[in-house]
């Protein structure tokens, strides 16, 4: 994937960051399972966890879901519906991880889980029908999704990797115990505990925060008073949870009250900025997002109906940033 999923400019852009990652996920909370926990690389930069099922149950989700999809996540569809996989009934839960590889730690890759009932036998002996070729990795098979670019390996009947291949093959090297996973990960893991009970939730490191928050703010990122409190930005947090219209929460933990409340004065400058500028949808969006700084952490709330929503999605500032 060519993309990032973290990315963009303002509140409907971190929207855009959840649902880019979205296909398809159970009915109550999108927790990972132990089994994908186990398999995620240590040097996570984000997480995006999706519940299908809740996302196709809202209009506003599925709507936001067909503006902003990739056409790589298109033909990734497309490569397991292939494979002999309905996405529409065996998949319950995705989530897509961003994590660094390499010395420098500048290596950023993107791997893939799906958590489901998987028919494996059905789904393995459809590959060998089609004499589809699979490379052995200590008795797990990875297999090729056609011309998608993408692999595809099952750690058990309930839990399935997917990505590039040396992404998968990195991934069954730490669900064996050859290099450290996520469950080592102590800041991730503390701030996942935060919001894995949603249905729709994302997690970011300290760079992954820094990067973020500089493009959420735009021009208000480049300010000198974004620089002196960015390295004190730890992690993030959002959730999302389309089950009565949207709502939208992020958090941003800074360490200190005097970083908080700098960074809470930049995003309302830039929330200002874009309501002088913005469209009607724009501002009446802009006018239900709450912000405020508390303890050493930014907390930013956004509530709208369905049809809210749908007119933001229209509007030309949210469609200038799906471009």
């Amino acid at each position: 994937m060519k993309k990032h999923l973290l990315t963009t400019c303002s509140l409907s852009a971190l929207f855009l960051a959840v649902v880019i990652a979205g296909s398809s996920v159970s009915a109550s909370a999108a927790q990972l399972s132990s089994d994908a926990r186990a398999a995620i690389p240590h040097d996570v930069q984000q997480m995006v966890v999706i519940d299908y099922r809740i996302m196709q149950n809202s209009s506003a989700a599925m709507e936001l879901r067909g503006q902003v999809m990739p056409p790589e996540l298109k033909t990734l569809e497309d490569g397991l519906r292939k494979s002999g996989l309905d996405d529409n009934n065996d998949v319950d839960q995705l989530a897509f991880i961003l994590y660094r590889e390499g010395a420098s730690g500048e290596d950023v890759r993107t791997i893939g889980f799906a958590q489901g009932q998987f028919p494996v036998q059905d789904v393995v002996a459809n590959f060998r029908k089609k004499k589809v070729k699979s490379t052995l990795v200590r008795g797990n098979r990875i297999y090729p999704l056609g011309t998608t670019g993408m692999s595809v390996a099952f750690l058990d009947e309930s839990t399935m990797v997917f990505g590039g291949l040396s992404a998968v093959r990195t991934a069954l090297d730490v669900r064996d115990g050859l290099a450290p996973s996520l469950l080592t990960n102590q800041t991730v893991m503390d701030s996942m505990r935060s919001v894995d009970a949603a249905p729709l939730w994302s997690v970011l490191d300290q760079k992954g925060t820094q990067t973020m928050m500089k493009q959420v703010l735009g021009d208000a990122g480049s300010m000198a008073d974004f620089d002196t409190v960015k390295k004190r930005m730890v992690a993030s947090w959002y959730a999302m949870d389309f089950q009565h219209g949207v709502k939208f929460d992020l958090s941003v933990v800074t360490g200190d009250n005097f970083a908080a409340a700098t960074v809470s004065s930049l995003l309302n400058a830039a929330v200002l900025y874009k309501k002088m500028s913005g469209s009607d949808s724009d501002k009446a969006a802009l006018d239900d997002t709450v912000i405020r700084s508390n303890s050493g952490r930014l907390d930013v709330h956004f509530a709208a109906s369905d049809s809210q929503f749908g007119s933001l999605m229209k509007s030309p500032m949210f469609q200038s940033m799906v471009r």
